[in-house]
Formats: structure tokens, C-alpha cells, sequence
């Protein structure tokens, strides 16, 4: 196993590590090998921003249906093909 010294940690940060850990009962240094594990781990699949941001409006929406107004059929195209002078 390797070893890791990290220096010049902000002591904000710190803090809220020490407060993470004991929030999951761990020691500081096992939360922070559990947060590389989740955050290095290959399986992790990463979601893209859409994803991200249809997940957030669907949690706050609670799954809101739209109801779609119906389509109607496109106008016809313009017909180019006669001589102009």
C-alpha cells in the first residue's frame, strides 16, 4: 500500500473532512480513501450536464407530465423551378 502525506490543506477543509468523516463514523483518512475510491473508481459511469440537469429539474418537478400541444402539418415548400427575368 502506498502512502500519502498531503500538505498546506486549507483548515476550512479540513474541518469539513473531520466533520464528513464523523458524520459516517469513520477516521478522517478512511473517508478521504472512500472519497478517491468513489470519485478515481473507472466504474463510476460519468453522467453528462444534460443528464445532470434533467435529473435536478425532474427531483424538483416531482415528474410533472406536459401534456404536448397537437402538430399540425408543415406549410408546403416554395417552388423555385419557374423562369423569373
Amino acid at each position: 500500500m502506498a502512502m500519502l502525506t498531503i500538505r498546506n490543506l486549507d483548515d476550512d477543509l479540513k474541518a469539513q473532512l473531520r466533520i464528513r468523516a464523523a458524520q459516517h463514523g469513520l477516521s478522517m483518512e478512511e473517508e478521504v480513501r472512500r472519497i478517491l475510491q468513489q470519485i478515481l473508481s473507472p466504474q463510476t459511469p460519468q453522467k453528462g450536464f444534460g443528464t445532470r440537469v434533467h435529473q435536478r429539474v425532474m427531483a424538483l418537478t416531482g415528474g410533472v407530465d406536459l401534456v404536448l400541444p397537437v402538430r399540425s402539418s408543415p406549410r408546403a415548400a416554395p417552388d423555385f423551378s419557374g423562369d423569373q427575368a
